[in-house]
């Protein structure tokens, strides 16, 4: 894994010494209107980076890849990662803090990482799983060229009834931020 340029910031490999700053970053509740909630504690999210430090499981079915986002000022803004399957697809996922969101900040650093999963990974298609009233996250996704998935797509990757799958596949990743 290496450091990604990205526009105006880069994309650092997440390590467990981001959790400090981290936590600050993903304890903005604006985050979790959707799904999820905040890290319990700054040592619980430390201890998660430590796991995913390993950058996959014990067995290499797939990899696991997570960078923080960086920002000129030296701050960090949120996060960006991926899960690599064997397969040649990645489930992508990304979280930003609130005060950054509406800035291209999350489209840019998203599109910096598919890049890199196709030209490092030979990743071929991308599948985000979101809630369906995520409307900011579909918004983003879509600019990136992301499409609804099949109902193929949908059986294989949905969890939860409320949960829509986009897909991108192998061609040009889109950039309007």
């Amino acid at each position: 894994m290496r450091t990604i340029p990205a526009g105006r910031f880069t994309l650092e490999p997440q390590v467990a010494e981001h959790a400090q700053e981290m936590f600050r970053v993903l304890s903005d509740p604006a985050i979790y209107e959707f799904e999820n909630a905040p890290p319990e504690s700054e040592a619980w999210l430390h201890r998660r980076f430590e796991l995913l430090e390993s950058r996959g499981p014990a067995d290499g079915s797939e990899d696991w890849l997570n960078w923080v986002v960086r920002l000129p000022s030296g701050q960090l803004a949120g996060y960006v990662q991926a899960t690599v399957s064997r397969e040649g697809w990645a489930y992508v996922a990304y979280e930003l803090n609130s005060q950054y969101w509406r800035q291209g900040i999350g489209t840019t650093a998203v599109a910096a990482m598919l890049q890199e999963l196709r030209a490092v990974y030979r990743v071929r298609e991308f599948v985000a799983v979101l809630k369906g009233k995520n409307y900011r996250s579909r918004a983003l996704l879509l600019s990136l060229g992301f499409q609804d998935g099949s109902a193929a797509q949908v059986e294989r990757h949905r969890d939860e009834q409320d949960e829509i799958v986009m897909v991108l596949a192998q061609g040009t990743v889109e950039h309007a931020a």
